[in-house]
């Protein structure tokens, strides 16, 4: 399978994120001292001297925090996409993460909707965790 946009760069930080993704399970941080969980992967938690940062499995869902609708490509590899809609989910676990929503109409998208993940295999090596509406 061949996949003609830019793909994320896989660090050892953020692996497991990409794993998790391509076994179908969202990938999130909890700071074991605070108990907040955060998503993009990080070591330190902003304030917290001593930081024990652990992998969970998120649910999947959540509700749309923002979006906004990009009605022009972000290079010429999203041309036939548009319009197309990228949202801050926050997920039931308090994470807020980034990604697209799955939509044919991006126009009916509002902050607060519920959402759930969906899992996008667009190569061998890539899944992207993307989100629709769920009623």
């Amino acid at each position: 399978m061949s996949y003609n946009k830019p793909v994320p760069a896989v660090d050892p930080d953020s692996a497991p994120y990409w794993d998790g993704a391509k076994d179908g399970r969202l990938m999130i941080q909890r700071c074991n001292a605070t108990g907040q969980t955060f998503l993009y992967s990080r070591q330190l938690v902003p304030g917290v001297v001593e930081s024990e940062v652990e992998w969970i499995e998120a649910s999947g869902k959540g509700t749309i925090y923002s979006f906004t609708v990009a009605r022009r490509p972000a290079g010429a590899a999203f041309q036939g996409d548009c319009p197309y809609v990228i949202v801050s989910v926050e997920l039931e676990e308090g994470a807020r993460v980034m990604s697209n929503l799955v939509t044919d109409d991006p126009d009916s998208v509002a902050i607060g909707q519920a959402v759930e993940v969906v899992f996008d295999a667009v190569s061998d090596d890539l899944t992207i965790p993307k989100f629709r509406r769920v009623a």
